[in-house]
């Protein structure tokens, strides 16, 4: 079992680590729509990539509607494991909708020995994730 401190430390140290491996700027919260983002998540139980959608309910009902018209080229074309969830209930209890794609693999932050797996599962799949995004932003934005 880890202290709070030495977990803090490891987490902090993947996501150091993990930006110098893939040093690139990510979209996550550059989006340019509101309430629209992309996250990574890394915990001791599991690792995803997400599009989440937490804006008010009128408009995650838009952007949902329109990014399940795209779900074809989604999966088809960028992301062919990705999961839709219209429902998605955070840790908070906070409703959101989300599209993401879990590791199918069993790791930890804090067993350095997986970071590499998740490091590879980030870079890959967010990078196919935001191409899917930029080339039809307008689509999603309109």
């Amino acid at each position: 079992m880890f202290s709070k401190e030495e977990s803090r430390r490891l987490r902090q140290d993947f996501w150091i680590s993990f930006g110098k491996s893939f040093p690139r700027k990510w979209t996550l919260y550059d989006t340019k729509i509101k309430g629209f983002s992309f996250k990574f998540h890394f915990d001791t139980k599991k690792a995803l990539i997400a599009l989440d959608i937490e804006d008010d309910l009128e408009n995650r009902i838009t952007y949902w509607e329109k990014l399940v018209s795209l779900k074809s080229i989604l999966t088809q074309d960028y992301l062919p494991n990705v999961i839709f969830e219209e429902e998605y209930f955070l840790e908070n209890g906070k409703e959101i909708s989300r599209i993401y794609l879990p590791l199918e693999q069993k790791v930890s932050i804090h067993n350095k020995n997986t970071w590499q797996d998740v490091m590879v599962f980030f870079n890959e799949n967010m990078s196919k994730f935001e191409d899917f995004f930029e080339d039809y932003k307008e689509v999603i934005k309109d």
